[in-house]
Order: C-alpha cells, then structure tokens, then sequence
C-alpha cells in the first residue's frame, strides 16, 4: 500500500479561559456531561471536541477532561468521569491543549513496516512550555484509557523554532497529536504520513 498523508489538525488556536455560577455536572447511564444555564461554553472561540479542559473552583470535580462531544452551545459531554455538582460556586474552566481525531496507523492496513512521519507547525507566539506529541493505540475501538505517548515524537516550541518533524515505527492501529500545557498561540498544522 502507498504512503498515506493525513492533516491530523489544520488550525488551533488557544482559548480563553470561561468562567460562571451556572456551571454543573452530571453524570447519567455513563453519560458525563459539563452544562450551564446561560454561559456559553462552545461555538466559535469555545470549547470543542477533542479539546483539553481543566476544571478548578469545585469540590469534586478539579481535574482534566477531554470534550468528547458538543450537545449545545451551553453543553458539552467529556470522555472522563464526572461526579455530579450543582451550579452555585464559580468554576472556571481552563483550555489547556486538545487531541486530534485518531488516523489510521500501519498497524490498521497490517503493513510490516509501521514505518510513520509526522511534521509539527506553530506560530512563533506558541507559548515554551507547552508540548506536542504523537500517541498511538493497539485497540480497534479506542477509549480514552487506550491511548499512549509515543517515544521520540515530543516537541517542545520556541521562539526561534516553529516547525519540527519526527519519525517514529510501530504497528500502531490508530495515531493522533496531543498538545498539552498550551496558554498562547496556534498549531498551524500536524501533518501525518504512514
């Protein structure tokens, strides 16, 4: 099979921090869900799916979630567990980076070679100690559980040094881009070949 070249994220930007009194969640038949009465918590310049939150100002919630999904505007479902928490204090929720949808690894075509390449783009603004890496899965079906770090593919931005490519091997069935510790800039592009 040839080579496979994939934009795993074409443009991302960092967002700006929301906070609200309104804010709750819920945890449903393993539905896990963050809502608000009238802060907006996605659209444009919000909160997305794939994007890395954390949450502090709760009692029981203070952690990192990944959106899973956007229900409404004022809604959003996350891959982690929540505890359920009514609305009253103030919560603020952090964007802190975002996954990118999974590509298809060597692994999935079974090719023996598990031969992949993946080429890092920021603009120049992109905050030093945020990182960007690779995580691959052996599972079909992933869930959050399943991903792990690739070894070899972190990149870590400076001013002087906006573009960055590793290559790396393994029959991984699916691949995706994690940036993590992000508080200025924009991916301008991961492009993956496998």
């Amino acid at each position: 099979m040839a080579q496979t070249s994939t934009t795993l994220i074409a443009t991302k930007a960092h967002i700006t921090s929301i906070t609200g009194t309104d804010i709750s969640f819920t945890a449903t038949s393993g539905v896990h869900t963050i809502s608000s009465t009238s802060t907006v918590l996605t659209g444009s310049g919000k909160f997305a799916a794939f994007d890395l939150i954390t949450i502090t100002g709760t009692s029981n919630n203070n952690s990192t979630f990944t959106v899973k999904s956007v229900v409404s505007t004022t809604e959003i479902t996350v891959e982690e567990v929540v505890t359920t928490e009514t609305a009253g204090s103030s919560f603020t929720l952090d964007h802190i980076g975002f996954v990118s949808d999974k590509a298809k690894g060597d692994g999935y075509y079974s090719q023996p070679d598990g031969v992949h390449t993946v080429a890092y783009q920021v603009s120049s603004d992109f905050n030093a100690d945020a990182t960007i890496k690779m995580q691959g899965t052996l599972a079909t079906t992933p869930t959050e559980d399943d991903w792990f770090d690739v070894t070899g593919t972190t990149f870590t931005a400076d001013t002087s040094t906006v573009t960055s490519s590793a290559n790396f091997t393994g029959n991984y069935v699916w691949v995706r881009s994690r940036t993590q510790s992000m508080t200025a800039g924009t991916v301008n592009s991961i492009l993956l070949n496998s």
